[in-house]
């Protein structure tokens, strides 16, 4: 049976200690086990591991989603190629990257999980690999587009670095993805996923009306108002290795505009405008938490704060709040007789708000300005996103059409 490979970003560093000094054994024996069962068959395990461990030390420093997102894919893939093909990962061909996506599209059962389970716990000294845990989870869909270009971009990232580092001379991802038989050409008519008026409506009004009986929902509201009203991502708000999102972040120019600091995609530091009406949850934020009306620039306190602890909140910890004024909405909607807007409801992620503040604000805005608030590196991509004017023409032009 599969087993995990790689623990946090944090264990990680141990891990390639533990590998190389050949003390694997004595911090996480079924996890030495393993790679010793297998390489009876694969010589190369250790190796190939050493190398997975580095490429991931390398490009997790940029994010949690990052390392997690690159850990998952490439953790299956290893784990693949060892047990079902036999073989190094830097022994396989075009071929066998074809049928690993084959094998992607429909693992084995035992390959699958049906909850998301830990990789890894302390116990006694040691990290014990949990038997329960699959290098899938299981579904009745095949995977999603979005998926399916994850797993491509992971697994060419991986070679192209192992080709920088001469570990390999060949990278046949490119070509694979091309001719994939499971890709479609993305549609021109690409509509982002938001919440519609309603719903936004009863989830900003749910939690603010929930707060007066439930005085910790106020750090709710202030997220939901960030997300939707900033165009914010989720991760953006959240404490990182690299970043602490604190309330000195806010910042205002010599005209009396307020901007708020926040490290982006790829480690971009970029300044979002802040609405006046924005300012207004800001404000009501700060008087909930003891503090003056608006931030100063020698402020060290954590942007979202826990209700335990100290420091800021995780991406894990943020969107169970958005998910609880979802759920606290759902609740109310369904209440009200709107069925139908409560079930679709039930689907929306964190992410939702951020397509929804950018969609509502594409009619009024300069495409520049969005494109900057949101932090995109090209304005072709808040175009294609968020601008359907040119659909929407096009509609009103054909729907007179005779036949």
């Amino acid at each position: 049976m599969p087993t995990p490979l790689v623990d946090t970003f944090k264990q990680l560093r141990y891990q390639v200690a533990h590998l190389e000094d050949g003390t694997l054994a004595s911090e996480y024996p079924q996890l030495h086990a393993f790679l010793h069962e297998i390489s009876l068959s694969v010589a190369e395990t250790e190796t190939d591991l050493s190398f997975i461990y580095r490429y991931l030390h390398v490009y997790g420093r940029k994010s949690d989603a990052t390392f997690t997102r690159f850990r998952n894919e490439i953790e299956r893939f290893a784990l693949w190629a060892w047990s079902l093909k036999k073989c190094s990962v830097f022994s396989l061909q075009r071929e066998d990257i074809e049928h690993y996506i084959d094998f992607v599209v429909s693992p084995d059962e035992n390959w699958c999980s049906s909850s998301v389970q830990w990789r890894f716990k302390q116990h006694m000294g040691q990290r014990l690999s949990n038997p329960k845990w699959r290098p899938f989870m299981r579904k009745d869909t095949k995977p999603s587009q979005q998926s399916l270009n994850a797993t491509f971009t992971a697994l060419n990232v991986f070679y192209k670095f192992a080709i920088l580092e001469e570990k390999t001379f060949a990278n046949f991802v490119p070509v694979v993805k091309k001719n994939s038989p499971y890709l479609v050409v993305q549609s021109q008519i690409n509509q982002p996923d938001t919440l519609s008026d309603l719903q936004w409506e009863y989830v900003l009004r749910v939690t603010e009306e929930s707060c007066e009986h439930t005085s910790e929902l106020e750090r709710n509201l202030f997220v939901l108002a960030c997300l939707k009203g900033l165009y914010l991502r989720i991760s953006e708000l959240s404490e990182r290795a690299n970043w602490s999102p604190v309330m000195s972040h806010f910042w205002q120019d010599a005209d009396g505009f307020w901007f708020l600091r926040v490290m982006g995609k790829g480690n971009k530091l970029r300044d979002v405008t802040l609405s006046e009406n924005f300012t207004q949850y800001l404000t009501r934020y700060r008087q909930y938490r003891g503090m003056s009306s608006l931030p100063r620039v020698d402020e060290p306190f954590p942007l979202v704060h826990k209700l335990r602890g100290s420091g800021g909140m995780t991406v894990r910890q943020l969107r169970r709040l958005v998910k609880q004024s979802f759920d606290l909405a759902i609740a109310a909607l369904a209440k009200d007789g709107f069925s139908e807007e409560s079930e679709k409801l039930k689907a929306a992620t964190s992410h939702w708000l951020r397509h929804t503040g950018a969609t509502h604000d594409a009619a009024t805005r300069p495409l520049k300005h969005l494109s900057e608030d949101l932090g995109h590196a090209k304005l072709a991509t808040t175009d294609q996103i968020y601008i359907q004017s040119n659909i929407k023409e096009r509609a009103k032009s054909g729907i007179k059409r005779k036949l």
